[in-house]
């Protein structure tokens, strides 16, 4: 089973060719960061009408590449959601009409089951159940997964996501976009006995994040220096990075313990921080789990998870007695939870018509 992978929720456009025997064939991603810097955020409108200009381009690319040789796929998967509105629809319509004109099916695949999914593109592959630490841009969630396919959400952010959080804290101290790296690179220039910022939520013995208050506190820390000079920015960046990563990992290291499960795995572009990598391998070495990561690539959106998280899709189905959908038609979800997925992964929601 040969299935192209669309990714177009955000604001990167990505295509890949994941083969069931032969692994991730070819992998394409187009990146809009350039496109969004000065705006210090991403800007839906300006997002759909890139990849309106990319995606085409790359998929002949990757169709085309020597990995492939030109050889056919057996289904399109792309992004159906949670993502914006018209960058969804971008990836939704193309992958409907290719899928139409090459006679394949068409996999609605939910974008956050791809970050679930994208350690299981390294090898080591986490095996079922475990615990996953999705962290997005859009999103912050604690997953408990029993098994393939059967996810149950065991907290998540009240208000905004790290990523976001990281976003807009580096917009306010001047640092562009995006912020992850951004935070990270001076953060690493910053000393930690200056700032010292409050750990969201830690006390109140739950799984939920808040990360808006956060970013109040950088910006009024920020208007209360009588010179915001580099070193400041630094201590800052500093500051909130730690806040972040700590929290983080006091919630997972919480979830491990309250569900007993021996595996964490982190996916996501905050999952690219180093920082916090470091701080749950430690910790979770002390508690003899195991935790898994997706390569740096795959942290961020990419065309990779997607067309992986349709093998699953394909496989799951295949193992439960169903049958792939037909091409016609198509849905997007801006709000989709993981929580909607049924055991063989065809929300019926998301499958009408």
């Amino acid at each position: 089973m040969r299935i192209l992978g669309i990714e177009t929720s955000c604001d990167d456009t990505g295509a890949a060719i994941y083969d069931g025997q032969a692994g991730l064939v070819v992998n394409r991603l187009a990146s809009q960061i350039e496109l969004h810097n000065e705006y210090g955020g991403v800007v839906p409108e300006l997002a759909a009408r890139d990849h309106i200009r990319k995606l085409l381009p790359l998929i002949e690319s990757l169709i085309h590449d020597p990995g492939n040789g030109g050889r056919p796929v057996d289904a399109v998967a792309y992004t159906a959601g949670p993502g914006l509105a018209g960058a969804l629809l971008v990836g939704a319509s193309v992958a409907s009409g290719l899928a139409y004109a090459w006679n394949v099916p068409a996999l609605p695949i939910h974008h956050m089951e791809g970050h679930l999914l994208a350690p299981m593109l390294e090898d080591p592959a986490p095996e079922f159940p475990f615990i996953a630490l999705l962290v997005s841009g859009g999103h912050t969630q604690l997953v408990d997964v029993e098994a393939a396919g059967r996810y149950r959400i065991m907290g998540q952010t009240r208000d905004d996501a790290a990523g976001e959080a990281f976003d807009k804290t580096a917009k306010l101290l001047g640092l562009g976009y995006p912020g992850g790296p951004a935070i990270a690179a001076r953060a690493l220039e910053g000393r930690a006995d200056r700032f010292v910022f409050p750990r969201p939520m830690i006390r109140q013995g739950g799984l939920e994040f808040s990360f808006s208050g956060l970013k109040t506190q950088v910006l009024t820390t920020a208007r209360e220096q009588p010179r915001l000079d580099s070193q400041t920015v630094s201590d800052i960046a500093l500051a909130f990075e730690l806040a972040v990563v700590d929290t983080l990992a006091i919630k997972c290291i919480r979830a491990l313990k309250m569900s007993g499960r021996k595996r964490l795995i982190v996916s996501g572009g905050v999952g690219a921080n180093r920082r916090l990598r470091d701080r749950l391998r430690e910790q979770c070495r002390k508690l003899g789990v195991e935790v898994f990561y997706p390569r740096l690539e795959f942290c961020t959106d990419n065309g990779a998870m997607i067309a992986y998280a349709g093998y699953f899709r394909w496989k799951l189905d295949m193992e439960n007695g169903g049958c792939l959908p037909s091409h016609g038609g198509f849905d997007v979800r801006p709000r989709w939870s993981l929580e909607d997925l049924s055991r063989d992964g065809t929300d019926s929601r998301a499958m009408e018509d």
